[in-house]
């Protein structure tokens, strides 16, 4: 017989504390919300895996050729204004933002929220909690957000100011002013 999966851990933690705990052990997937909670992040299952790539690529391309910003993975943490430390599955920050910080700044978890945010909800993620960490994006100072959930067909747009909007079956995303002339093509994630 099978023992009982043990709850998550839950436990309370500084922001030095945290840096210490990832440096220590840099193979974790962590987070760190407002209150200080840290966050387990199991890694993403191999289909979500390859949307991810196939969603950043498109975004990596266009940055490419626009050369307005860097494009971020998973991998990077941001230190947001509420003390939070996120790692959104795609990121982008304009380059006149990213020059302002400095050299120290760009090699930890950098202090700045994302000018845009991407979300790709795997079906184990709880779709509130994610709906919730977008809203802690606009919050933070994010311009523009998108959560896109494959197995409902669905993506909601987050901007600031503004009601999240939910779009089903859409094909395209707009970047917007945020990220001029971007067109995100999700007809490639089926």
């Amino acid at each position: 017989m099978s023992s009982p999966v043990p709850p998550p851990l839950t436990t309370t933690i500084s922001l030095a504390e945290f840096q210490q705990l990832c440096a220590a052990w840099p193979d974790l997937r962590l987070e760190r919300d407002p209150q200080g909670e840290l966050i387990q992040m199991a890694p993403a299952g191999s289909e979500t895996g390859h949307r991810n790539l196939e969603l950043g690529g498109q975004l990596w391309y266009w940055n490419r050729q626009a050369r307005l910003g860097l494009v971020f993975d998973s991998s990077a943490g941001f230190l947001l204004p509420n003390g939070a430390v996120r790692s959104p599955y795609l990121a982008w920050v304009s380059l006149a933002r990213w020059q302002q910080l400095t050299d120290a700044e760009k090699q930890g978890f950098a202090p700045i929220c994302p000018d845009f945010v991407l979300e790709l909800a795997s079906p184990s993620d709880h779709l509130p909690t994610l709906q919730a960490k977008m809203s802690e994006y606009i919050n933070n100072g994010a311009r523009l957000g998108w959560l896109i959930v494959p197995l409902l067909n669905q993506a909601w747009v987050y901007r600031p100011d503004q009601t999240p909007l939910l779009l089903e079956r859409p094909a395209q995303l707009f970047g917007d002013d945020v990220l001029p002339n971007f067109v995100l093509d999700l007809c490639t994630l089926s």
